[in-house]
């Protein structure tokens, strides 16, 4: 894979990092939207760092625009939008969750996504070129989980969302593949910052810290390599893929 353009939040560390760093390497160009930068990216000629704090939702149409001044889909075999980045917190039974950090979540979780989807769409309306949106998901959004209700409710309604765009984009003449991953569990940032909780208000750290100690937790690197795979393999627009179906 290569000579694609691919537009992905959350470069700054974790999973979107990684995939941004496998992808230059492959020879395509990557724009990565976050608030903070990755020294492993800022060296390479083939990514772009768009600083922009995805809490803003409302001002993402216009980080669109600047965006596609800048993609050339003449000279692309795919571009592919990849909604990677979320939060994780709070980690709290609901009654204790402060109403500004219940809509910080909402707002970089479900709905950056859905606005960059609708803006991607939009954008890309009309163009042969393949055309492609990953939505990264998590277990979380079909399993229930005590103190993570609103991580739970961001995923599920990801989910939900992918299936309800794919089921409009079938019937296009040139229709944009949108599918969400989940991508299992990853050792990242935020598996560290659930396992280190107080047990006493998070109910769920003994499940995190466990799954490290037993060694379940796939390194940035495997899942960077099964989104590769994702990315290239076509699916039915609004599907839910497990990453190790592919």
């Amino acid at each position: 894979m290569s000579g694609s353009q691919f537009i992905i939040t959350g470069t700054s560390k974790g999973i979107g990092e990684q995939l941004a760093c496998m992808l230059v390497e492959n020879g395509n160009v990557v724009y990565g939207i976050a608030r903070g930068t990755s020294d492993r990216l800022s060296s390479s000629a083939n990514y772009r760092h768009i600083a922009y704090d995805l809490n803003d939702t409302l001002g993402l149409e216009n980080v669109m625009d600047r965006l596609f001044e800048l993609i050339d889909p003449a000279h692309a075999d795919m571009i592919c939008l990849i909604n990677n980045a979320s939060m994780l917190e709070p980690l709290k039974s609901i009654d204790l969750c402060e109403p500004k950090d219940i809509q910080m979540n909402l707002q970089i979780s479900l709905i950056a996504p859905m606005i960059l989807t609708s803006s991607f769409i939009k954008k890309t309306e009309g163009l042969s070129i393949r055309k492609k949106i990953i939505n990264i998901s998590s277990g979380s959004g079909v399993y229930p989980a005590p103190t993570m209700s609103v991580y739970c409710t961001a995923k599920a309604g990801m989910n939900m969302f992918t299936q309800s765009v794919g089921a409009e984009q079938r019937n296009r003449q040139h229709p944009v593949e949108i599918i969400a991953v989940n991508p299992g569990m990853v050792e990242t940032d935020m598996q560290r910052l659930a396992r280190s909780k107080n047990e006493s208000e998070f109910d769920m750290a003994h499940v995190f810290a466990q799954a490290h100690e037993s060694g379940q937790l796939l390194s940035t690197e495997e899942i960077g390599l099964h989104l590769l795979h994702i990315i290239d393999k076509e699916f039915e627009p609004g599907q839910i893929v497990n990453y190790n179906e592919v």
